[in-house]
């Protein structure tokens, strides 16, 4: 996902194939609604050179089946496959409070509670078990994931650019590791924390 603080543009979903003859096409959509992909008017490509309109036909559990405007048949969808789909950033909602943009935390210099520099946030995943903000330290140590729970990130400031981090400790040996698992993975409520989905 781009960093929409130089880019301005927003990835919002990524056509993953054709569907059947007429050309309708499948999207992977992030957006939190998958059909609201098509309410925001005209997508671009990465390069911002080609655009897009949509028309949602139908939801489906892989995506979306849309039909593109100028797009006719099946030879025309297939070479769309792959083409990843952009807004500008001010075409979205502002989100509520305390809900924040992927593409709006990329880029966030990471500080700690006393001020100090920790690096920058690189990009934010989500392997099914919440939100997670990949810090790259300003040391030059391997990146590391940050679970984005209040516990962790207090504090995000998107005016200064700033987001405030309270690193997990690396504690403990084995047993340790195991008596952790053993008790099971501790719930993490994380929703309202973002409103358009991975990139």
């Amino acid at each position: 996902m781009p960093n929409n603080k130089s880019t301005n543009r927003i990835l919002v979903g990524e056509i993953s194939g054709a569907h059947g003859i007429r050309g309708d096409v499948l999207v992977r959509a992030y957006t939190e609604a998958p059909e609201a992909i098509a309410s925001y008017g005209p997508l671009t490509d990465a390069a911002g050179q080609r655009s897009f309109t949509l028309r949602v036909v139908r939801v489906t559990s892989k995506g979306i089946v849309a039909r593109i405007g100028g797009i006719e048949d099946r030879n025309a969808a297939e070479p769309l496959r792959g083409t990843k789909l952009y807004i500008n950033r001010d075409r979205l909602p502002e989100p509520e409070s305390a809900e924040y943009y992927y593409a709006d935390l990329i880029g966030l210099r990471a500080v700690a509670s006393d001020g100090s520099s920790l690096g920058k946030i690189v990009s934010v995943q989500n392997f099914g078990a919440g939100d997670l903000l990949e810090l790259k330290p300003s040391d030059g140590t391997e990146t590391e994931f940050i679970p984005f729970e209040d516990r962790w990130v207090p504090a995000v400031d998107l005016a200064a650019g700033t987001i405030v981090i309270n690193r997990p400790e690396l504690t403990g040996g084995d047993d340790e590791d195991a008596e952790d698992r053993s008790e099971g993975p501790e719930e993490s409520d994380v929703s309202g924390k973002d409103e358009v989905d991975r990139s």
